[in-house]
């Protein structure tokens, strides 16, 4: 009897964004840690609509998100974001962990840290996520843009 081996269940991904704002360590570092400027730039957008959030910014903490997609090939469909704090070093840090899920099913959990350096034009924030790919996931490429249109919102926000 021979023993058939399934393909792999889980594709590992690491990426890294870099952004510069042009303002002061603490202000970028507040706009994740007060949690009326990140529902702002991280909870409210065009395309979804924001059933819950809730946000407990302290090591141990959780975040949560519920939405649902109003737009586009996922419109309907309800997702959500678990997030675990594991680190926090104002202003300079943040380490956490979150899956995310479609219609109750989980399709993938990261390790992510933002780092944020004093630059010349203000702050240099240096996001990097290591992701494990489950089965339906949106997988690196779509995980960037994703992050990337969260940071544009953050840029907005910064921009208040």
């Amino acid at each position: 009897m021979q023993t058939q081996i399934a393909s792999p269940t889980v594709t590992h991904s690491t990426f890294v964004l870099e952004r510069t704002f042009p303002t002061t360590l603490e202000r970028v570092f507040d706009a994740f840690a007060d949690p009326a400027k990140k529902s702002r730039w991280f909870a409210d957008h065009e395309s979804i609509e924001t059933e819950e959030y809730r946000m407990d910014f302290k090591v141990g903490g959780t975040e949560y998100k519920r939405f649902r997609a109003t737009t586009g090939l996922f419109a309907g469909t309800i997702f959500e974001n678990h997030t675990v704090y594991h680190d926090i070093v104002e202003p300079s840090r943040i380490v956490f962990s979150y899956s995310m899920s479609m219609n109750g099913a989980r399709f993938s959990t990261c390790l992510s840290t933002f780092e944020f350096l004093p630059a010349e034009e203000g702050t240099q924030l240096i996001f990097t996520e290591q992701a494990a790919f489950f089965e339906h996931a949106d997988g690196e490429e779509n995980r960037k843009q994703g992050w990337t249109h969260l940071l544009d919102g953050l840029a907005a926000e910064l921009n208040r």
